[in-house]
């Protein structure tokens, strides 16, 4: 994380409060390796953290009421105990922490913050989740709650889906409050349990590029949410509580009893999408990281055919990454837009991500922006 996003957050709340800030709390971005849309499907997810993270500084308010701002939108919004619905506009992910904290039973102290971010927007790296868990983990510490650990995700996920009104599963919270440095995070997202996977890519003369397609995508637009709905649709039609209770080998006799093409699609991509999860951890545990590579171009493939949930952007940096050497290639959260990531020898960064801006410029698209992710820690007070 850099030092310029820290010093923004600092600057941002010495303005608008005149004050310093009794503590700054940062938690990250993510990026999801392998298992798209299985979370609410109550399947597996194995994320990591990047580097680049939201920075809350925060202080108790002196005057019973929450008041926030950003960098991006300087002018505080304040608000008093509320209900979903009542703050509107980027405001209500934290007034959505708050409400969250309280119907968990907690008393989450009132406070004064600022925001800075060095986590794209709307780039399918979960920018909502870093805001969520770093302010989240500083209203823990203010107040000096009691709020083990593996609760704080599903507090940060009610905040988003119920006051929000964003239909996410549980994976970009998890990832933005437990994942640990150097290690990719295995959930299911059933039981919660979780499994530290090491993830050291350097140390095989790897890396993972990430390229942001630069075509925004947004949650609440209503295709993620009908995503969800086909699942769950499906999942009753076929008597299980949700579609994780499909394996691989019941998948064919379970189409067969879906009478809707669509639903047979999207069943298809989550049942097979579980266990590319599952054979990425198992090849991960192994050290045979290079072998990945083939299950994160099957599970992009995936997201585009069954799930339909890709754009003409990540679908031309898929193939120009995959074009120009690397094992594997897939689009990473929610779809509509976002990021790719591309597992590439580590010396083919550049080169790669020059061949990916090349094939863009052949469409006419808007230019990518690439780096290098390394897995970083999840939420915490610096």
């Amino acid at each position: 994380m850099s030092g310029d996003v820290t010093a923004a957050a600092v600057a941002a709340f010495t303005e608008a409060y005149g004050a310093e800030p009794a503590g700054l709390w940062a938690a990250p971005g993510r990026v999801n390796l392998i298992g798209e849309h299985t979370d609410y499907n109550d399947g597996f997810v194995l994320p990591f953290a990047l580097p680049q993270r939201t920075v809350a500084a925060a202080a108790p308010s002196p005057d019973g009421v929450w008041s926030v701002c950003s960098t991006l939108a300087p002018e505080p919004v304040t608000f008093g105990v509320t209900e979903p619905g009542e703050v509107t506009g980027w405001g209500a992910y934290v007034a959505g922490v708050v409400w969250a904290l309280r119907d968990a039973g907690f008393e989450p102290p009132a406070a004064r913050i600022a925001l800075a971010s060095e986590v794209p927007l709307g780039s399918g790296l979960s920018s909502s989740a870093a805001l969520e868990s770093a302010v989240l983990t500083a209203l823990i510490d203010l107040g000096g709650l009691d709020v083990p650990l593996e609760r704080r995700p599903a507090i940060a996920q009610r905040a988003e889906n119920l006051y929000v009104g964003a239909p996410t599963g549980i994976l970009d919270q998890s990832a933005s409050i437990r994942c640990e440095a150097g290690r990719a995070l295995f959930l299911d997202c059933r039981s919660y349990a979780i499994e530290q996977i090491p993830f050291d890519l350097a140390a095989e003369g790897l890396a993972i590029l990430v390229i942001n397609s630069n075509a925004p995508h947004q949650h609440v637009d209503g295709e993620y949410g009908e995503r969800r709905k086909s699942c769950e649709e499906s999942a009753a039609a076929l008597g299980v509580p949700a579609l994780r209770d499909v394996g691989v080998t019941d998948l064919p006799a379970a189409l067969d009893r879906l009478g809707d093409e669509v639903l047979r699609k999207r069943t298809r991509h989550i049942v097979t999408e579980n266990q590319r999860v599952l054979d990425t951890v198992t090849l991960l545990r192994a050290g045979r990281v290079r072998e990945i590579g083939p299950l994160l171009t099957a599970s992009h493939a995936s997201m585009r055919d069954d799930f339909e949930i890709t754009v003409a952007q990540v679908d031309v940096a898929v193939q120009a990454a995959l074009a120009a050497g690397a094992y594997g290639a897939r689009m990473t959260g929610g779809g509509f837009g976002g990021c790719v990531l591309a597992l590439i020898d580590a010396d083919r960064a550049e080169p790669t991500a020059e061949a990916v801006a090349a094939v863009y410029r052949e469409h006419g698209f808007t230019a990518p922006t690439s780096w290098v992710a390394v897995a970083g820690p999840g939420a915490t007070r610096l």
